[in-house]
């Protein structure tokens, strides 16, 4: 704008010094030319609304959804030309098939008549599970002789939650309200005093019958024994979504793998109106949306569509946790998060299991769901069975052979494995797991 203002008063003076006559009247004519293309496009920006509508913002995998956005001239002059986009997550639109299968216009270039109404209508196929922002719909004008652009917000985000998918379990009866593994309660009187699981360090109010001597003799300190479970209560999901953990050319397939193993176990245990939780070293869309939230004002069309986008890493270390309860809404607050999770970058396993271990109930097997198995996971889960857990890890792993190298070190432990090798092995992924008589 002020480089066009310059030559224009650059003409002026040199016309009026030489006595130029025809140069006066360019340099008034540019000089008006550059004050009415700003006012106008500014005035056309600034008279123009968008309203989005979308007739669902929770869905189903499969779920068409409809988004029209209606877009208003509400200005006396008529806009000779608007560019209207309605702003979509690039990575939600690159994988085959994409995250969201986008059918229909959401992006037109059209003018607008004094008090005209356009829209733009366009569907959605919701093919995987996740926390989408949809928009903001941008609108950008301009002068006809592109001297100035505008870029404003026409309508603000509106986010859709995509439920993971879940598949029926086999291989228990969901009868006999059996969840998955066996457990120790936090009552004594449900342990069995003839089967040690192992030691602990003596805690104020242990029964002296309860201390192991021996231990105690070679540590020095009062250590107490650890009896097996005699009875079951549920499970506390616990996933690896560290994004280290995950190879990038799986991706996103073990990640969604692993969403969906996860949502099939707890509807199971709920179903059995048992109590379940989920704990994840992943990132909360949500969260990461109140915390970073989303910029209204850019200068150009290229950092609008980074403002829409969800590629900064995140190290936070707070872990992602639905407590361990039963209860009506359990299941469906382990569901959202679910399909809010992000891959992260914070937490790895075991240090997301040293965070957690004491808020994890000792009346509930701790069902672990990882993509990996190191010496350091391996150690971390095993402590957790020393410490009295009972601990069933599935590995998310594709080949057999693979999957064999990888449980080794966890039946070291003393862990019970189960191989989820694909979509179809979720079905029967307890089948075999054994189940307290």
């Amino acid at each position: 704008m002020l480089k066009w203002v310059a030559t224009a008063v650059v003409l002026l003076v040199l016309a009026l010094v030489f006595r130029l006559g025809m140069l006066v009247y360019a340099g008034y004519a540019l000089l008006a030319i550059v004050l009415v293309s700003r006012y106008l496009s500014r005035v056309w920006s600034e008279n123009m609304l968008a309203k989005r509508e979308c007739n669902r913002l929770t869905a189903e995998v499969g779920d068409q959804v409809s988004i029209l956005v209606r877009i208003e001239n509400r200005g006396q002059l008529p806009v000779a030309w608007m560019l209207v986009e309605d702003l979509l997550p690039t990575a939600a639109l690159l994988h085959e098939p994409p995250n969201l299968r986008v059918s229909g216009q959401r992006i037109k270039l059209a003018m607008f008549r004094a008090g005209a109404t356009k829209s733009l209508l366009y569907q959605i196929i919701c093919n995987r599970r996740g926390y989408y922002q949809l928009g903001p719909a941008i609108l950008e004008t301009g002068d006809l002789f592109g001297l100035h652009r505008r870029y404003r917000v026409g309508a603000e985000p509106q986010y859709l939650l995509v439920y993971p998918e879940v598949i029926p379990l086999e291989g228990y009866d969901i009868s006999s309200r059996r969840p998955i593994g066996e457990v120790r309660m936090t009552y004594r009187l449900f342990e069995d005093p003839t089967r040690i699981a192992g030691v602990r360090q003596y805690v104020a109010g242990d029964p002296l019958n309860r201390v192991h001597w021996r231990a105690t003799a070679r540590t020095g300190q009062l250590q107490s024994k650890v009896y097996e479970p005699s009875t079951v209560a549920g499970a506390t999901l616990l996933l690896d979504f560290h994004r280290s953990s995950h190879v990038a050319q799986h991706e996103p397939f073990r990640s969604e793998l692993a969403i969906t193993a996860a949502a099939s176990i707890a509807n199971a245990i709920y179903t059995m109106q048992q109590q379940v939780g989920l704990i994840a070293n992943g990132r909360d869309a949500a969260d990461r949306i109140r915390a970073e939230g989303w910029k209204g004002d850019w200068r150009t069309r290229d950092s609008a569509r980074s403002a829409a986008e969800a590629t900064d890493p995140n190290d936070r270390l707070a872990p992602v946790v639905v407590p361990t309860r039963r209860g009506p809404e359990q299941f469906r607050s382990i569901l959202e998060t679910l399909a809010r999770l992000e891959l992260g970058d914070g937490l790895s396993l075991p240090y997301l299991i040293g965070e957690v271990e004491g808020r994890l109930p000792r009346d509930a097997t701790v069902v672990v769901i990882l993509p990996a198995v190191t010496a350091e996971n391996a150690i971390a889960l095993g402590n957790l069975r020393r410490q009295g857990f009972a601990v069933t890890a599935i590995i998310n792993i594709h080949e057999v052979y693979e999957y064999a190298q990888a449980a080794g070190p966890l039946i070291a432990q003393g862990i019970e494995t189960r191989h989820l090798a694909d979509r179809d092995s979720v079905r029967g992924i307890c089948r075999r797991l054994h189940i307290a008589g």
